[in-house]
């Protein structure tokens, strides 16, 4: 932005990706642990477990992000592809489209066509492109760079149940965790966001503790059934 000034509507997309990840990797290893605990199974196989979970949730999340990403990226490509030879077709045409929207957005017919004459001639491509197509550099997808994020993040959060496990395998313990960390990051989240904190705290935790708590009725009729 060329004034400098922040929004927190700018951080949300990042901010978005961070807690889906943290939350995810939080949530799916502790819910992995409270079933394979509750089942009886060997400190042994709980650590197994729980290092299988951490890094085959990164990899998901890392992959999944990937493809969806890189698709996204092509859409875009073609878009633009096609924009281009919009423009090298019919130029005026596509001068009286930009006005067109500028117009839909408040401004007046006569101010709209000069406004679409200046950025045109500036950077005819790169004016629809933003305002037509809605893409611009914030917003531009890199794939790589969010499948590293999403992984990142997930593993940030898978951590702090297998810690814990690590140190302790009791069910209280890891579900207690668990839920403390996503308390911490549902109240972060909103403060980032400007949300309500109190809502997104309910939220997280309610759903966290449904998952988390299948999941240990899962492995307890598991174990009992196996036993």
């Amino acid at each position: 932005m060329v004034s400098g000034e922040s929004h927190k509507i700018s951080r949300s997309g990042r901010l978005r990706a961070a807690v889906m990840g943290a939350n995810d990797g939080i949530v799916s290893t502790a819910s992995l642990l409270t079933g394979v605990v509750a089942a009886g199974s060997s400190p042994q196989s709980i650590l197994l477990a729980g290092l299988a979970g951490l890094v085959a949730g990164s990899m998901s999340m890392a992959t999944g992000e990937y493809v969806s990403v890189s698709s996204q990226v092509d859409t875009e490509r073609v878009a633009i592809a096609e924009e281009q030879a919009e423009l090298e077709g019919d130029y005026q045409a596509e001068k009286h489209e930009l006005a067109a929207i500028y117009v839909h957005r408040g401004l007046s017919k006569e101010l709209a066509l000069e406004v679409a004459s200046a950025l045109m001639k500036h950077d005819a491509l790169d004016a629809h492109i933003r305002d037509e197509l809605g893409i611009s550099d914030t917003l531009s997808a890199r794939p790589l760079q969010a499948a590293l994020f999403s992984a990142g993040s997930f593993t940030a959060g898978a951590l702090i149940p297998l810690i814990v496990a690590m140190t302790y395998s009791g069910i209280a313990v890891i579900v207690l965790a668990a839920l403390l960390a996503l308390v911490f990051l549902g109240a972060l989240a909103a403060i980032v966001g400007g949300a309500p904190v109190m809502r997104s705290i309910i939220r997280i935790s309610f759903w966290s503790s449904l998952a988390m708590g299948l999941s240990g009725i899962t492995g307890v009729m598991f174990g009992h059934f196996a036993g």
